[in-house]
């Protein structure tokens, strides 16, 4: 499966009522076609058709691939990227962070079936090596993996040279996980009444930076290493913030009885997320408003004109993972949440 985290990648999902990508305007004008990529989804689903096995489970899930191995036991596997902030972290000269956010776009969508991330494996591309700026690169990775409880199994490191500039750099991950299936999450799960629980964000994730670059750094022309009055920090600080990892948060309320479904907010937004585990029949209702949003997102909507529905179609707006809970067990979801020192909003219920 791939995360959404890049810029151009598109989600592969293994459900068969795959929901169309949510259009962005704004994202299409600072060169990423939403469309386009979902269309090269619907022609690589065909072609994974005819490359699978009896073990492929279909019909559940969405955010990971689903591997049956026996005995009521899956395998849940992702693999996404950290798109364009990479180029904001090279511009910056600071490496050790982009790979946190790699495991968690491959983790956070792997805990989205109720799987416990087992192992991770990245993939490292540079135009020259240079032992220290590998090192620094991957310590953010291993510091990933630690926060997700998954091992760090290995990696690959490819030098790339006359095709890549030599400071220039790209990274993907994979991360493998298993789930029992009485203990899977998923649209299976969600009942109408159900509560929206948005677990917070850390800022803006590793999604939207193709748009965030030309508003901020391009038409704004502000220096990544600006201190920003509405901010209250350098630019480079706000815009390289490693992402959440919710992948233990997760795990804990699902097996505590408190999550019946995990949307994890990439690329597309609340509004494409959460729908990948909405069942046919069923819709959400989002109170939109009724959470703060980060700054960061607000100054680039103002810099680049960006009308409500494209930051929406673009960001996390401050949610960067909603949980399907039962109603009548929300209030303790967010108690336990707040317990753990996290953050976490009701945003609204799962209706007909």
């Amino acid at each position: 499966m791939t995360g959404g985290a890049g810029d151009a990648s598109s989600e592969r999902a293994t459900r068969a009522n795959v929901v169309p990508r949510v259009t962005s305007e704004a994202y299409r004008r600072a060169g990423v076609d939403l469309e386009a990529g979902a269309k090269a989804v619907e022609v690589i689903r065909d072609l994974a058709a005819g490359a699978s096995r009896p073990e492929v489970a279909d019909g559940v899930g969405g955010f990971a691939g689903l591997f049956d191995i026996g005995q009521g036991r899956f395998l849940a596997a992702a693999t996404d990227g950290v798109g364009t902030k990479l180029e904001v972290a090279r511009l910056a000269g600071r490496l050790d962070t982009v790979g946190i956010d790699l495991v968690a776009m491959c983790a956070d969508d792997v805990v989205c079936t109720g799987a416990e991330p087992l192992f991770f494996l990245d993939y490292l591309a540079v135009g020259k090596v240079l032992p220290e700026r590998v090192a620094s690169i991957v310590a953010g990775v291993a510091e990933g993996c630690r926060r997700a409880g998954c091992a760090l199994l290995g990696g690959e490191t490819a030098e790339h040279p006359g095709t890549m500039a030599e400071d220039a750099f790209d990274l993907a991950g994979f991360c493998v996980g298993v789930v029992d299936e009485a203990s899977m999450l998923g649209p299976h799960r969600v009942r109408a009444g159900d509560a929206l629980v948005g677990l917070a964000s850390s800022g803006l994730h590793s999604n939207g930076y193709s748009l965030v670059r030309r508003a901020l750094l391009e038409q704004a022309g502000y220096g990544l290493d600006e201190v920003l009055p509405r901010i209250g920090r350098p630019l480079a600080d706000e815009l390289l913030e490693p992402t959440t990892i919710y992948a233990p948060l997760v795990l804990q309320l699902a097996r505590a009885g408190l999550a019946s479904a995990a949307a994890h907010v990439t690329g597309g937004g609340i509004p494409e997320n959460l729908s990948r585990v909405l069942p046919d029949g069923l819709a959400a209702e989002v109170a939109w408003g009724s959470w703060p949003v980060p700054v960061i997102v607000e100054l680039v909507g103002e810099v680049a004109g960006v009308s409500e529905h494209d930051l929406r179609a673009t960001f996390n707006l401050g949610v960067g993972m909603v949980l399907v809970v039962p109603e009548d067990r929300a209030d303790e979801a967010l108690a336990r949440t707040a317990d753990t020192g996290a953050t976490a909003f009701r945003i609204g219920t799962v209706s007909a």
